[in-house]
């Protein structure tokens, strides 16, 4: 197993069929993936997740269980949400094959996710700008939806065959996903005191800052840095009323 095979997890969010998750872990063992990880949803544990899931068995039985999405990306320097709809708040799609070079590119110490949704009606608005970067599976526009265990198997098919870059990725490691989750609830905050965000809808533009600060890969001391900064600001508008001076 190679290191990048070492460093992905899968993660399902509230499957609906245990089937599915059975046919999943099928899936990732066929390519040399073994850690899944489960948000909500059905039994993992049901005949028919056990029956499907054949020769993978054990990573069945290790699939570990998170209550929200964020717990199970806390450890993550990058993630991939995969997506089949378009629109205001989507950013650009990376394809299956761009996905498995990108993650091959980041460094070693971190650890990348694959972020898979219900087979309804995959994942919501504010679940994919909770990840750092989205995926699509191009198909034809008149059946574009997939099964879901189809869709974990061809990232993992692309991840597997991808060619390694040359030398071994190093240095510089991102911040992981719990530490840029506390700088945007800072962020959100000390925006929403200084009258920046409206109260009626914030997140319309902390979605456009979230994707800010994820093309800027912060690492650690960089997260650090900004919310030193937003302590700052929270000091000097202690005493601001949320209205504009007059000049």
């Amino acid at each position: 197993m190679s290191r990048l095979q070492d460093n992905v997890v899968i993660v399902l969010v509230e499957p609906q069929s245990p089937g599915n998750i059975g046919m999943v872990c099928r899936a990732m063992k066929n390519m040399g993936l073994s850690r899944l990880r489960l948000v909500g949803g059905c039994d993992h544990r049901h005949p028919d997740a056990v029956m499907f899931a054949v020769s993978a068995r054990d990573l069945l039985d290790q699939a570990r269980c998170y209550p929200t999405l964020d717990a199970a990306l806390a450890d993550t320097t990058i993630s991939v949400a995969t997506t089949r709809r378009t629109g205001q708040y989507r950013q650009e799609l990376l394809t299956p094959p761009q996905t498995a070079q990108l993650l091959h590119q980041q460094p070693t110490e971190g650890t990348a996710a694959l972020v898979f949704g219900r087979e309804a009606h995959g994942l919501s608005t504010d679940e994919l700008s909770r990840c750092s970067l989205q995926a699509t599976i191009p198909s034809d526009p008149g059946c574009g939806s997939l099964n879901l265990a189809q869709s974990v198997l061809i990232f993992c098919y692309e991840l597997f065959n991808a060619p390694a870059p040359d030398g071994v990725a190093g240095g510089r490691t991102t911040a992981p996903s719990a530490e840029l989750e506390g700088l945007f609830k800072h962020l959100a905050t000390t925006l929403a005191r200084i009258g920046f965000l409206n109260p009626q809808n914030p997140a319309h533009i902390m979605r456009s800052l979230r994707r800010i600060f994820f093309r800027a890969a912060l690492d650690s001391r960089e997260v650090a840095i900004l919310r030193g900064m937003l302590s700052q600001v929270d000091w000097a508008a202690s005493d601001f009323d949320g209205r504009k001076k007059s000049p």
